[in-house]
């Protein structure tokens, strides 16, 4: 055996020896303190770096140890309702310094971290992190742009993030085509009419599928016409404010000169102007997101 491979051999050993002494020590001092310790809450390191360096080429490895101990982590306390997860971040950021291409570890890890105790750990921040570190690690795999997403989306309700999370993820190459629908659904949640117009008409004219291009085209009109009956409400209030009645048809308002002709929604159809002065579309199957649009 030549010198560097006895060098590296007994580095392994003194590494090793150094670890396991360590944890016999910190499990001696928690007894002494009448804490119940896991082996789980002890085997980890503060730094993954660290640790790879001291892994001597055997980081991917090391992770996929470090992995399973998260998930045996996580487990156990899920299974008895636990309310804390203070080792959570550390042993998925260890895990991913060790290993940086184990997507497992974001989608999922990002999920544990994400659901709100006693089903995780609470920390929607943290998964963020964690997502977002992925993504730089891993720039081609799209589809962690769709966990950073509904990690915006669901646990931190910030629908401005989760749509530019989507809507770049979407512009990875190989990404699917419903990407820009998520994008474009979190536009609207927002309200912001202008980038959710742009969204799906982005989709409409990207895509080869013919029920997502139906699915866009439909999200638009109901935009549209949700954009005219505002105008129109606005119309007939200021109407009833000066006459203390609401019109009894269009040709009220067109004989006023408040209206050029009968208002008619995407699909040529009149609107319909009731008596109360609500306003409405003579066929909502063809609006099937007019109600959630204005609802919203």
């Amino acid at each position: 055996m030549n010198s560097s491979r006895k060098n590296s051999v007994l580095l392994g050993v003194v590494i090793l020896a150094m670890f396991v002494g360590s944890v016999f020590t910190m499990k001696l001092l928690d007894q002494e303190r009448g804490l119940q310790a896991t082996l789980e809450e002890v085997l980890y390191l503060p730094s993954g770096k660290v640790l790879k360096r001291l892994s001597l080429g055997y980081s991917s490895l090391l992770a996929d140890i470090y992995w399973t101990r998260a998930v045996q982590y996580f487990g156990t306390r899920h299974v008895v309702g636990g309310m804390h997860y203070e080792l959570l971040p550390s042993l998925l950021d260890i895990t991913s310094d060790l290993d940086p291409h184990i997507v497992e570890v974001y989608q999922f890890g990002s999920i544990f971290l994400s659901d709100q105790p006693p089903n995780g750990a609470g920390r929607p921040d943290k998964a963020v992190e964690l997502v977002e570190k992925g993504i730089r690690e891993n720039p081609s795999f799209w589809r962690l742009y769709v966990t950073l997403g509904f990690v915006h989306y669901m646990d931190r309700h910030d629908y401005k993030a989760a749509q530019e999370a989507f809507e770049k993820g979407s512009e990875v190459p190989g990404a699917l085509s419903w990407m820009k629908v998520l994008a474009a659904r979190m536009a609207e949640n927002r309200k912001d009419v202008n980038t959710a117009i742009a969204l799906w008409q982005a989709v409409y004219t990207t895509t080869g599928d013919k029920d997502i291009k139906q699915t866009a085209l439909s999200h638009l009109d109901s935009i549209q016409a949700d954009l005219d009956i505002m105008q129109l409400d606005r119309i007939v209030n200021q109407y009833h404010q000066r006459q203390g009645t609401y019109p009894e048809s269009w040709d009220a308002l067109i004989s006023e000169g408040v209206l050029r002709g009968v208002p008619k929604d995407p699909h040529g159809n009149p609107y319909v102007l009731k008596r109360n002065g609500v306003i409405g579309v003579q066929d909502s199957k063809q609006f099937p997101f007019l109600n959630e649009w204005r609802n919203q």
